[in-house]
């Protein structure tokens, strides 16, 4: 969004220049986002009295915006500034980015970083992408009072690995629409306990332990036998349970530590920790959801205070439109140095390839 001023007796006149960032919302939307410290109420008897028009007409704000329009505000300079605030940008060091185009990032995200902020004062990958495309000068302090640049997928805070983050108004609704469909695929290394050496596919539903904030996963066969109904018939938001879909296949093993590449089908908060640990798998350095024994010697002989997850590979379908450019893209990250380190300490030995 672009913006003028223009003098205008008994005050002032501004106008706004829809871009790709706010065109396709109602008007409402829009300038509740831009006039986020005012009531509804004072932004509807605005459109009301025609100090705030589109297109030169009266707008009541359920009409729908399209690049090019124009927005103008007959308010005076200190009303317009007290409502819309001040936009700050938190300086921050750039993200790892592995793959950018016009419309997306894809960057890797190191153990210990939130990929969105739970409180105000914390510092996600979220206020690095903002301070990178700012730094650039591919996004505006103004373009940010109606449009925040986000990530579209989530890894828990030392879960390492692939983060996809829309640029633009339009890659973000696309790259959300394609994760909750769950068109991209997901893969990922983790480091278990045990030695695995046949792929497998698992199936159960998990549910929340909401005293010990853990995922509590029940085996298909267990839900069935207590003759609730399947979930495929159930809305997943109004059911107890969700269903989730785990692939496997073991890459290396030393008999008691083995690699995994697993696909992740369904993205539920703690799948591939809670799942695997489930069938007696544990991720090595899982505090929540690990063995103690195993966690104690990788911390003593490693300095090891995480899970070694890592989202390894995204893969992207065939696309069309604003996300044509990473059509069939396949994006890959490598294992952070000291997930490495620990796999040659262990003296990891490949699987072969008939599995044995």
């Amino acid at each position: 969004m672009t913006m003028s001023v223009q003098g205008r007796m008994r005050g002032s006149m501004r106008q706004l220049f829809i871009g790709g960032n706010e065109a396709g919302q109602r008007l409402d939307k829009m300038l509740f986002k831009y006039f986020k410290n005012a009531p509804k109420s004072f932004i509807y008897k605005m459109l009301r009295k025609k100090n705030i028009t589109r297109n030169g007409k009266k707008a009541d704000g359920s009409e729908f915006l399209h690049a090019g329009d124009e927005i103008k505000l007959f308010l005076s300079d200190e009303t317009i500034d007290k409502f819309t605030g001040q936009v700050t940008v938190v300086r921050t060091p750039h993200p790892r980015i592995v793959y950018e185009d016009d419309a997306i990032l894809v960057l890797n995200k190191a153990a210990g970083v939130l990929s969105q902020k739970a409180k105000d004062s914390d510092i996600s990958l979220v206020e690095q992408v903002i301070s990178y495309l700012i730094d650039t000068k591919q996004l505006t302090k103004e373009e940010l009072k109606t449009f925040h640049p986000s990530v579209c997928n989530r890894l828990d805070r030392n879960t390492t690995g692939l983060v996809v983050a829309g640029k633009t108004l339009p890659a973000l609704q696309a790259l959300s629409a394609l994760f909750r469909d769950r068109t991209v695929k997901k893969y990922y290394h983790c480091l278990v306990k045990g030695e695995i050496r046949e792929s497998r596919r698992i199936r159960g539903y998990l549910t929340k332990d909401e005293v010990n904030n853990r995922a509590v996963v029940i085996p298909a066969s267990e839900l069935r036998e207590s003759g609730q109904p399947e979930l495929p018939g159930v809305s997943e938001e109004s059911a107890p349970v969700r269903p989730i879909d785990t692939m496997y296949t073991p890459l290396s093993t030393n008999g008691q530590l083995t690699l995994l590449e697993v696909h992740l089908i369904t993205g539920r908060t703690h799948q591939i920790r809670a799942h695997l640990a489930s069938i007696g798998h544990p991720l090595a350095g899982d505090s929540k959801y690990g063995d103690e024994a195993l966690n104690r010697r990788l911390f003593h002989d490693y300095g090891l205070k995480y899970q070694l997850l890592h989202s390894c590979r995204l893969v992207f379908p065939e696309l069309t439109g604003v996300l044509s450019q990473c059509s069939n893209l396949t994006v890959t990250a490598k294992e952070p140095r000291l997930f490495k380190e620990i796999c040659r300490g262990e003296n990891l030995k490949p699987i072969d390839g008939d599995g044995r």
